[in-house]
Parts: C-alpha cells; sequence; structure tokens
C-alpha cells in the first residue's frame, strides 16, 4: 500500500508509531506471565497499522483505561484502543467500533437484586474502574445509585468485596473470571450496556489521519482479521461489530 508520508508524518511524528494498550480491558490485551509481554488483538491491530505505515511499533502499557486515555490526550501516544464515549470523543477521533463487549452486573448470591433495572436505587452502592467505560457510561445514566471507584478494572471486585459494595460492574468476561477466586456470587442476567471498542487518533493529528485509521479497521474487520485474532487468543464473551 502506497501511503502518503503526511499520513505516515500524522500518525508517527518520532518515526515510531506510539500505542497506548490498555491492560484494563482483558478482552483486548493481556499480559504473557512468562515472557511478560502483551499481546492481544489490540496488540495485533497496532503491529499491522505500524507494518502498513512502514515504521517501528512501540507499544505504551498502562493498567486503567484512563490512563491510557491521557497518554492519547496529551500527545504521548499516537493511537489507542478505547471504548467509545462522548467525553472521550472531545479531544479523540474515534473509528467505528471493531469489537463490541458486554457489560455486566455482579452481585452477592443473597442479593435481592434480580435484575439490571433493580440496580440504580437509593442506598445502592456501584463499584466500578475508574475512567472506565463503564465508570462514565454509569455516571451518566445512575441517577439513585451511588458510584464508587476502584484504581482500575482488575480490582474492581476485590474492592467490591473488601469495601461490601453492592454491585461490582464491569466487562462480563473479567467479572466470570473474578467469580473463580470470590466465591458466593452472581452475574444478573443480561447486560446494562454495550461496550463499542474502537481505535482512536488525536483530533489534532488531523481530519485525513482520522478518515485513514477509520478505513483501517473496516479494512480489518471485512478481512477477518479481528475475528481471526479474538479466536486465537481464545477470547469469548466478545464480537466483531458489523461494518460501519
Amino acid at each position: 500500500m502506497n501511503i502518503a508520508s503526511a499520513i505516515v508524518q500524522a500518525f508517527a511524528p518520532t518515526g515510531t508509531l506510539r500505542a497506548s494498550i490498555n491492560l484494563g480491558n482483558p478482552i483486548l490485551a493481556n499480559r504473557d506471565p512468562a515472557s511478560g509481554q502483551p499481546f492481544g488483538v489490540s496488540i495485533d491491530l497496532a503491529n499491522e497499522l505500524a507494518q502498513a505505515l512502514g515504521v517501528a511499533i512501540e507499544l505504551l502499557v498502562f493498567d486503567a483505561a484512563g490512563k491510557s486515555v491521557e497518554a492519547l490526550e496529551q500527545g504521548r501516544a499516537d493511537i489507542g484502543f478505547f471504548a467509545i464515549d462522548p467525553k472521550r470523543g472531545e479531544h479523540i477521533a474515534f473509528t467505528a467500533p471493531y469489537v463490541l463487549i458486554e457489560g455486566s452486573y455482579l452481585v452477592r448470591d443473597e442479593s435481592p437484586l434480580q435484575s439490571n433495572d433493580e440496580v440504580d436505587r437509593a442506598g445502592t452502592r456501584v463499584m466500578v474502574g475508574k475512567g472506565s467505560a463503564y465508570d462514565l457510561f454509569l455516571t451518566r445514566e445512575l441517577k439513585a445509585a451511588a458510584i464508587v471507584r476502584a484504581p482500575n478494572s482488575q480490582a474492581v471486585v476485590e474492592e467490591f468485596v473488601r469495601q461490601g459494595a453492592d454491585v461490582a460492574a464491569g466487562v462480563r468476561q473479567q467479572l466470570e473470571a473474578d467469580q473463580a477466586r470470590f466465591l458466593g456470587h452472581r452475574l444478573l442476567p443480561g447486560r446494562f450496556m454495550v461496550i463499542r471498542q474502537a481505535m482512536g487518533v488525536g483530533k489534532s493529528r488531523g481530519a485525513e489521519a482520522a478518515d485513514f485509521l477509520a478505513a483501517y479497521v473496516e479494512r480489518q474487520k471485512a478481512s477477518g482479521f479481528v475475528a481471526e485474532a479474538l479466536a486465537r487468543h481464545g477470547i469469548q464473551g466478545a464480537s466483531v461489530a458489523p461494518p460501519a
């Protein structure tokens, strides 16, 4: 692919594509316990983009979505992988989503809560990962329940148990994994939101860069690359987003 030098410069002004990676969402990125290296569908997409641009890749790894967003907004990263959200969209140009993920609620077995629509009640404390997509969403949507924030998504259930909160909110797959560590809990049926995971570039990089990235994501969905990456990494609980 013959890519204009202006596009390459927009994405990699330092000569290296710096990709902001959030390990707080295990569907998109994890760290290999043996090597310590990050892996996942977002890393695969970042590597492929760097190869297309003809530049080196540098992965900037964070433990929480908020930190990953800040890296892009502050210009320390060139691209990132985020859940689409209006507030983040003030400074980030998002592509259409490449993956759809369910956001779910976890409660104790003895909790009186039986459905998602029962959560938003006075006196209910909902634990979320600070700065996560569901933190932003629930901050807007919950009118009566109180939000309590854990440092990151991985710590949500641990803090939920430690602080005696009523509900833990997060990515369904992460909550299911935490059930094995913290027995005596159940997921409420269904989902409270669909998390639309997209790639993003700073709006300051220009409309051409945003359009190029959007087209790149659509090609990777249409070619089967995203589906193959999800399968290769053994990811369940996520689906490839439909064409834009």
